[in-house]
């Protein structure tokens, strides 16, 4: 698609801001692009990026970070419904502008995890693979029950005793809503065609990782890698991209 999509409310191009865009030796072969999670922005990916970025082995490959909409530098507005259709319209958007002759490798955290699965359904000569860091994975049951609510509600309060004005933010809330409590993000992950791995923390409660086993036997392009640690891009988790991106590069020659 043309990177001069508008939406339809304001008549503009809607896309996402490029935070970051580094390949360490100038001669790309594969891209690789940062998705982030909820109430966040690309600093999530800071460390990361620096790490990687610092691996010889990983100097032929273009990293590309951008905000969602409504987080960082990208654009925000009470007009936005701040769902799945704009993120995509608004990333489809971005990579074009990109003009990449690399195959392109998604990295969600959270939250972006959902919108990569989405993206990578949809466009998937362009994706070569998926990598998903504490993706939630949530069944249409899980959603419907009436402890997902009480357990939202928790996460709201985990979330504004750091930020006490994102209980208010339409992004965050609708985000919540459309985004991460989207009944069908678990039959996305289940018809991946894409080779994905997932990548978790042992103490990270909040993905409800008693769903994994399922989608591992549901779906065999899904693998799955346990870690230390909780929720958050942490250094155990980013260690393991490393052997990942090495070896997608070599699939590339």
């Amino acid at each position: 698609m043309s990177s001069k999509l508008t939406h339809g409310l304001f008549n503009r191009p809607l896309k996402l801001t490029k935070t970051h865009d580094v390949c360490p030796s100038g001669q790309p072969e594969l891209t690789v692009i940062f998705l982030h999670g909820i109430a966040s922005d690309s600093s999530t990916f800071n460390s990361a990026l620096s790490y990687l970025e610092g691996t010889k082995s990983l100097q032929n490959i273009r990293f590309v970070a951008y905000d969602l909409l409504g987080a960082g530098q990208s654009y925000k507005s009470d007009k936005l419904n701040y769902d799945f259709t704009e993120q995509l319209f608004a990333l489809e958007n971005a990579i074009n502008d990109l003009k990449l002759k690399t195959p392109v490798v998604l990295v969600g955290h959270s939250m972006g995890t959902m919108i990569a699965t989405r993206y990578a359904d949809t466009h998937r000569r362009t994706v070569k693979k998926l990598i998903l860091i504490s993706a939630p994975i949530y069944r249409e049951e899980d959603v419907k029950n009436p402890m997902f609510e009480k357990a939202l509600d928790g996460f709201r309060a985990a979330v504004s005793s750091k930020n006490k004005d994102i209980l208010t933010d339409k992004a965050f809330n609708n985000e919540l809503k459309n985004i991460v409590s989207n009944p069908n993000n678990y039959s996305f992950l289940r018809r991946l065609t894409k080779p994905t791995v997932l990548i978790y923390g042992d103490m990270d409660t909040i993905i409800a990782p008693f769903n994994i086993p399922g989608i591992l036997k549901l779906n065999p392009n899904i693998t799955a890698i346990k870690t230390s640690g909780g929720h958050s891009v942490s250094r155990d988790k980013y260690i393991k991209l490393v052997e990942i991106l090495e070896n997608t590069v070599n699939e590339t020659k």
